[in-house]
């Protein structure tokens, strides 16, 4: 009898659209879903960087000079010149000093203004002029090496950046923080699909892309500046190193089991 009423007690409730009993989830179930993922074969990006103060200056000095006879206007430039890379040898001895450009072309009345095609140019002179590139470590130094160099010479140029000592000191660190990136981020991505980060098998580590991308200012000649002769003394500029960022990109292949 009692079989007979609790039958059709569960036949009423149902009847009525109530729930008979609620569904919970069981460990098989969730293991069933974790094994959807078994196999699985994920591409991973990751990034390091570094950062570190800049250690080295690369600048541009340079002479310009015009005047009707040519050769007037080079013996000029070649005599500044001179002594301006005599200042800089001798306020800087490590310097490593290089030749980045010399110039002679004529100067037309006509310069930047329309004129027929037909009309032959009349020349009124030459311009003459020449680049120094001075790469130094001695930046504590610098302004009072550029001051001194502008008695004689213009400053076009100034960059700083890490000597090669340095970023091949950083290389390593580089990686190792791109590595640690990747390893973080599989961990990450183990959490998100349900899954131990020992279940996740790192099957390529590809570093093809990894490098230092430190932005490159372009080595673009300001517009030439006649020195002027005789000049007074100049007071020293000031300067201010920052620092560089190395980047290092790497991209993992993880396979889970």
């Amino acid at each position: 009898m009692h079989r007979v009423l609790t039958g059709v007690l569960l036949a009423s409730i149902a009847f009525q659209g109530l729930p008979v009993h609620a569904q919970t989830s069981t460990p098989a179930a969730s293991a069933a879903a974790a094994a959807q993922t078994s196999g699985t074969l994920v591409i991973i990006p990751a990034f390091g960087e570094v950062r570190h103060p800049n250690d080295e200056a690369r600048v541009t000095f340079m002479v310009e000079e015009q005047d009707k006879d040519k050769s007037a206007a080079a013996s000029r430039v070649n005599l500044k010149m001179k002594q301006g890379t005599e200042i800089l040898r001798k306020e800087d001895p490590k310097a490593v000093l290089k030749t980045a450009g010399y110039y002679t072309y004529p100067v037309y009345a006509d310069e930047g203004q329309p004129r027929p095609l037909t009309k032959p140019r009349q020349a009124i002179g030459w311009r003459v002029g020449q680049y120094l590139e001075v790469t130094t470590s001695s930046l504590s130094d610098l302004p009072r090496t550029v001051a001194a160099a502008q008695k004689v010479v213009a400053l076009s140029n100034l960059q700083f950046t890490l000597s090669p000592a340095t970023s091949r000191k950083l290389e390593e660190e580089r990686i190792a923080a791109a590595y640690a990136n990747l390893t973080d981020r599989i961990a990450a991505v183990a959490k998100a699909m349900g899954r131990n980060v020992s279940d996740a098998v790192l099957d390529t580590v590809d570093f093809e892309a990894s490098g230092a991308f430190a932005e490159r200012a372009d080595m673009r000649m300001a517009k030439p500046m006649s020195a002027a002769a005789g000049a007074p003394s100049v007071e020293e500029p000031s300067f201010e190193p920052g620092e560089t960022v190395l980047n290092s990109r790497v991209v993992g292949k993880v396979r889970f089991k």
